[in-house]
């Protein structure tokens, strides 16, 4: 399937799933070991950012923040698609949850409060209904 950069499209389609697990971030130095499970990493000047289940930070021993819920939404965007992130962290500003995103090839990432994960879900799919 090709992918879609049509908004309303992309808004109507983007299905949001809620991954069971606890998500961290890790802060590692430059040139560390990326555990094997790790969903998402990024390189920094300071540090590499690395997304992992709590489960596996813990069993590392790494210090972590940001506990969160993982959403996926499941539609296969464009990466030059226009206006899916803005239409879906406004919605989700409109509620008072924070939200971290991430691109991949085929679908978009969004990192909530844990605590949020519900009502995050509760906003995202009110948007697909707009």
């Amino acid at each position: 399937m090709n992918p879609i950069s049509n908004l309303e499209t992309l808004l109507r389609s983007m299905q949001p799933v809620l991954n069971a697990e606890v998500f961290v971030y890790v802060c590692l130095p430059i040139g560390s070991s990326i555990p094997e499970k790790a969903i998402a990493t990024f390189c920094e000047t300071e540090g590499i950012t690395v997304i992992l289940e709590k489960s596996i930070a813990l069993q590392h021993k790494f210090e972590f923040s940001f506990e969160c819920a993982w959403i996926s939404l499941t539609v296969h965007s464009s990466l030059e698609a226009v206006g899916l992130t803005a239409a879906f962290s406004s919605a989700l500003g409109e509620a008072g949850i924070a939200c971290n995103v991430m691109a991949g090839f085929y679908h978009d990432h969004i990192f909530v409060p844990v605590h949020q994960a519900e009502a995050a879900m509760q906003a995202l799919l009110a948007l697909t209904k707009k």
